[in-house]
């Protein structure tokens, strides 16, 4: 990255150490106060008290899962920098869980360890069976990577497209896949497998292993993308891929690493979740973890555009999130699962809003033009009623729960309405001074 343009000029006018530090790292910095302020709203509204009574438990848990969601989210992050999207997260996390634990069987057959019944034995396994099954997973995942590239840069298909196709396709084909080795290697045809390995569940459960992988992950990628030439290749094909081709960038080439990239880090997060579980469950592993990826790289300020984005950026954006959904679950929901996808979207909608706010650089952005403002200040209105209305549920069907999660309901949209209406008089105003 270029330095400054006003580094080492001397005199009471250059901007200090601690200024251009943050002015560089402004997107790091708002999510690093961010995740402080969530926690502190957390701990002050928690009924339970679980953050006080169980601060360590709770801490290694969010540290856990955030680092399971960083690894695949910086590799979808690295897809959108380019000027790409990367749809099939959540499914390659599936069908590598199903990869991973279809090896181990076969190996297991292969290395002669099985019951009297001829089912393999799958506790207390050799580590060459770990390794040559986490390998074995990981090339898949450069193939799956391979064949995205191909579809984008030969055949000319849409990432949207393409990356839709896998992620309607592997689930399925894991679902078929899991079943034909089941009948192979065990005298059942489940859809489900599972690994009794201690070894192998420990890579998901133990907590530091998932933080280690995931800053060895974070280290390598941020090396690329930050002191490298291919990783300011990949800036220049997402700021801008015509120009980049012309300049001699080698764009195809450079697309097919990042896609490769995409799908290993979400093969790397499936073999950690899989583990986490015990086994491989196509029809429910990573069930929406594609939009998560994409969540933590927008919050952690990648444009969808292209071109802009850090890999410290995703990282705290991958633990902002966990930390909001783990915040929601303890703090409103008994079941955070009702609520995840809408925290998600909503968060996504933000940060994009966000961006959007911060590229106009002075210009006045107008939310809410015309008729059409007037129709979306009714609709908000009314989201922001529901909203309120839901996450003040506590279960209770009775007559006073449900008046307080009405007035909670018409209070959260009184306010609401306040804000976007004095939003749309402002506009106005606005309008009327550059009319005159």
């Amino acid at each position: 990255m270029a330095s400054n343009p006003g580094e080492g000029i001397q005199g009471s006018h250059s901007p200090s150490g601690l200024s251009r530090l943050y002015s560089r790292y402004a997107t790091e910095c708002g999510l690093l106060i961010a995740i402080f302020a969530v926690v502190v709203i957390a701990i002050l509204i928690d009924p339970t008290n679980a953050y006080l009574e169980k601060p360590w438990y709770n801490a290694t848990e969010i540290l856990r899962h955030a680092s399971i969601l960083g690894i695949f989210a910086m590799g979808a992050g690295i897809v959108i920098i380019s000027g790409g999207i990367d749809l099939s997260s959540g499914s390659v996390i599936a069908f590598s869980g199903v990869i991973c634990c279809s090896i181990i069987l076969g190996l297991c057959q292969y290395a002669g360890l099985v019951d009297d019944t001829g089912n393999p034995v799958t506790a207390n396994l050799p580590a060459w069976i770990l390794v040559g099954a986490i390998s074995g997973t990981l090339g898949v995942a450069f193939i799956i990577g391979s064949f995205h590239a191909w579809l984008i840069t030969v055949i000319r298909l849409p990432p949207f497209i393409a990356t839709l196709a896998s992620l309607v396709g592997l689930r399925s084909l894991g679902r078929v896949l899991i079943q034909d080795v089941n009948r192979v290697f065990t005298s059942n045809a489940n859809t489900q497998i599972y690994i009794r390995d201690a070894a192998y569940k420990s890579l998901g459960n133990e907590w530091y292993i998932p933080v280690i992988i995931c800053s060895v992950v974070a280290l390598a990628l941020f090396t690329l993308m930050r002191s490298t030439v291919t990783g300011r290749h990949l800036y220049a094909i997402g700021g801008n891929e015509a120009a980049a081709r012309l300049s001699g960038i080698s764009t195809e080439k450079k697309k097919w690493m990042a896609y490769c990239i995409g799908t290993m880090t979400a093969a790397l997060a499936g073999i950690l979740y899989s583990s986490y579980v015990g086994g491989a469950m196509p029809d429910r592993d990573g069930l929406g973890y594609e939009l998560n990826a994409i969540a933590a790289a927008v919050v952690g300020g990648c444009s969808l555009a292209g071109g802009l984005g850090t890999i410290s950026g995703i990282v705290l954006g991958a633990i902002f999130l966990r930390v909001v959904i783990d915040a929601v679950a303890k703090t409103v929901k008994d079941n955070p699962d009702e609520f995840q996808g809408m925290i998600v979207g909503l968060l996504v909608v933000l940060a994009v809003t966000f961006n959007e706010l911060r590229s106009q650089k002075g210009d006045r952005k107008k939310f809410f033009p015309g008729a059409l403002g007037v129709v979306n200040i009714f609709s908000l209105t009314v989201l922001m009623g529901i909203v309120a209305v839901l996450v003040t549920s506590d279960g209770d069907s009775s007559t006073d729960d449900s008046r307080d999660k009405l007035i909670a309901g018409c209070i959260v949209s009184g306010v609401t309405c306040a804000v976007l209406v004095v939003r749309r008089v402002l506009e106005s105003r606005s309008d009327t001074e550059q009319v005159s």
